[in-house]
């Protein structure tokens, strides 16, 4: 659609609006709180939380360092969580026997409330950026994990028998059979895992840090800053959509040789 941008814009800026209007002191009815000061306590001003943000990145130039911290910790854990999800759902998906040795195992470890493993990972790993990692790891490596082992499953047994009958070896069944099918499977699950990388380095950064936008954040929470925690909020969330579109032109470039809906409509 031509006008998409155009209406997600306007999408944006009518959110912003209506956040302003039911902030903005004396713009809210009386009904909804006992004074005008209540609505801006609990959920903060637009106008604040932007010049929180140009403080931050302008002004005092202070965010740059924690910034770089919780991207290291969340680009790390992406990377980390990511390749072992894609090495062990691949060797699942192609050693039954060890797939059902280890699936209750596997199936209890999903079911663990992991972010309970944070306390667990400060005092194996210390405050540092490792025990950040190791808990974004363990939130992104079963959404990759789970979802490479069924892209394997998926694999049209047409296909593969056709391959064996052209005398395809093991690795370039891998290469050329398994692995395109499981690509789509990857990338959708990369998305998901994205946001949950972020969550496991700012979680680690709450539970125990001296630096990362995590650390900004709980600082302002303890003084009831809601502006700050905002603005926290808003920087966290354009770097992982930043971090979602770099997944996303990788995607586009590795999946170039699967049509797209429009193209298979035309064929």
């Amino acid at each position: 659609m031509r006008h998409l941008r155009v209406y997600q814009l306007a999408l944006l800026l009518a959110l912003i609006a209506f956040w302003h209007v039911m902030t903005a002191p004396g713009l809210l009815p009386p009904f909804m709180f006992d004074n005008d000061r209540q609505a801006a306590f609990f959920f903060g001003q637009p106008l604040q939380v932007a010049g929180r943000i140009w403080t931050w990145f302008v002004v005092d130039a202070d965010i740059y360092r924690h910034l770089a911290v919780t991207l290291v910790e969340t680009v790390l854990a992406f990377a980390a969580g990511s390749v072992l999800g894609l090495a062990c759902g691949l060797w699942l998906a192609l050693a039954p026997l060890a797939s059902a040795v280890l699936e209750p195992y596997i199936k209890a470890l999903n079911s663990m409330p992991r972010i309970i493993l944070a306390p667990i990972f400060a005092v194996w790993f210390g405050l540092g950026i490792g025990s950040k990692v190791a808990l974004g790891v363990t939130l992104v490596f079963f959404i990759v994990f789970f979802n490479v082992y069924q892209g394997v499953k998926e694999v049209s047994p047409v296909v593969l028998a056709n391959a064996r009958m052209l005398g395809a070896s093991r690795r370039q069944l891998l290469r050329h059979v398994y692995l395109p099918s499981a690509t789509s499977w990857v990338f959708s699950s990369l998305h998901t895992s994205v946001g949950l990388a972020f969550v496991g380095a700012v979680v680690g950064e709450y539970l125990g840090s001296s630096q990362g936008v995590g650390y900004l954040i709980l600082q302002a929470e303890g003084s009831f800053d809601i502006n700050t925690v905002m603005a926290g909020i808003v920087v966290l969330t354009a770097f992982a959509l930043l971090l979602d579109a770099a997944v996303g032109r990788i995607e586009k470039r590795l999946m170039k040789w699967q049509p797209r809906a429009g193209e298979s409509e035309k064929l």
